[in-house]
C-alpha cells in the first residue's frame, strides 16, 4: 500500500519542473520589454524641476501709510474685495481739520490775487492817462511819474500774491494727500487671505503689514530649473504639474511663459548643503487650470518633449 502511494512522485516532480520552465519562458519577454517601456516614458520629458504655485505679481502685503489709531476695519479674512474698496481707516479728525485750514488759506490767497489784479488794472489805466497828458503838456510830469511808480509797486504785490496762492495750493494738495492716507483701499480685486488689523489698534506708517491680499491674477508656477536643463526648455513648451510628494499624482497642465536671464540660489531644495551651492534659473509657467491648487503649494514640473539628458531634480 505504501509503495502504491509513492509511485506518482516522479510524475508530479516532472510536471512541477515543466510548469516552472514554462513560467520562466513567459517572464523573459516581459523582463526584456521593461527597459524599453522605461526608456519610452523617459523620452516624453525634456526636463524635471521642482516648483511652487504662485500668482502673477505675488501676494500683496498692505499696511497703512500714516500713523494713527484704526477706527474702521470693515472687512474679514476670506472676504473678496473689489479694486478701490476700503479695507481700514484711521481717526482722521486732525487731518480733516488741517485740510479745511489749507482750503481756507488757499481761498484767502486767491481773493488777494483777484483784489490786486483789479487795483493793478486801475493803476495801469491811470498811469497811461497821466503819461499821455504829460507828454501833451496838459498834465504834471511828477504826477505821471508817481502813477508809474504806483503801478510798479502794485505789479510786485500782485506777483507776490500769486506766489502765495501757489504755495497755498500746494499746501492744500499736501493736506488732501495726508487726509487720503488715513484710509487704506484695495489696490486690485482679490481675496483677503490674512488680516492683522482691528479697531482701536495703533499703527505706524509703513509698519508691519495689516492685510495679505491674494490678487485675482493669473496663477503660475515658479520652477527652479537646473543648469543642465537650460538647453532643453523654451517658452511655449507644455508641461505636466504633479504633486511633489510620494504619490506624484498629476495635478494639471501648464505652459512655459519665460525663463529668467539670471541664475539664483535654490529655495526649494531640502538638503541645505545642496541648496547653498546649487544655482538655478527661474522658469515661470502659466497654469491651464488652477482649480484645487493653492498659492505656495510645492509641485513637480515635467517638461514635455525631448529626452532627458541630465539627472532628475528629484
Amino acid at each position: 500500500m505504501i509503495r502504491l502511494l509513492n509511485r506518482p512522485a516522479p510524475l508530479l516532480l516532472c510536471l512541477a519542473l515543466a510548469s516552472a520552465l514554462s513560467g520562466c519562458g513567459r517572464d523573459e519577454p516581459a523582463r526584456a520589454a521593461a527597459p524599453q517601456a522605461a526608456a519610452a516614458g523617459a523620452s516624453a520629458f525634456a526636463a524635471v524641476a521642482r516648483g511652487r504655485v504662485d500668482v502673477e505679481g505675488g501676494l500683496l502685503k498692505l499696511g497703512m501709510s500714516a500713523e494713527g489709531v484704526l477706527t474702521r476695519v470693515p472687512v474679514r479674512e476670506g472676504d473678496r474685495v473689489a479694486a478701490g474698496q476700503e479695507l481700514a481707516a484711521l481717526d482722521a479728525t486732525a487731518a480733516r481739520a488741517d485740510d479745511r485750514i489749507a482750503e481756507a488759506k488757499l481761498a484767502q490767497a486767491r481773493a488777494q490775487v483777484n483784489l490786486l489784479q483789479q487795483r493793478l488794472a486801475q493803476a495801469r489805466v491811470r498811469a497811461q492817462r497821466l503819461g499821455a497828458a504829460a507828454a501833451a503838456g496838459a498834465g504834471d510830469g511828477q504826477s505821471a511819474d508817481d502813477a508809474r511808480d504806483a503801478l510798479a509797486q502794485l505789479q510786485n504785490e500782485a506777483d507776490s500774491a500769486r506766489a502765495a496762492a501757489d504755495i497755498a495750493a500746494a499746501q492744500r494738495e499736501q493736506a488732501a494727500w495726508i487726509l487720503q492716507r488715513q484710509t487704506l483701499h484695495a489696490p486690485v480685486a482679490g481675496e483677503l487671505s490674512r488680516i492683522a488689523a482691528r479697531v482701536g489698534m495703533s499703527v505706524a506708517a509703513h509698519g508691519a503689514p495689516l492685510f495679505v491680499l491674494l490678487p485675482d491674477g493669473e496663477r503660475i508656477v515658479r520652477a527652479e530649473l537646473n543648469a543642465a536643463f537650460l538647453d532643453s526648455v523654451r517658452p511655449g513648451m507644455q508641461a505636466q504639474i504633479l504633486d511633489d510628494g510620494d504619490t506624484q499624482r498629476v495635478l494639471g497642465a501648464a505652459r512655459v511663459l519665460r525663463l529668467s536671464p539670471a541664475f539664483g540660489p535654490s529655495t526649494l531644495e531640502d538638503d541645505p548643503d545642496v541648496r547653498a551651492n546649487e544655482r538655478t534659473v527661474e522658469c515661470v509657467l502659466a497654469l491651464d487650470k488652477a482649480g484645487g491648487l493653492r498659492i505656495g503649494q510645492r509641485v513637480l514640473v515635467r517638461f514635455l518633449g525631448g529626452a532627458v539628458g541630465a539627472k532628475s531634480a528629484r
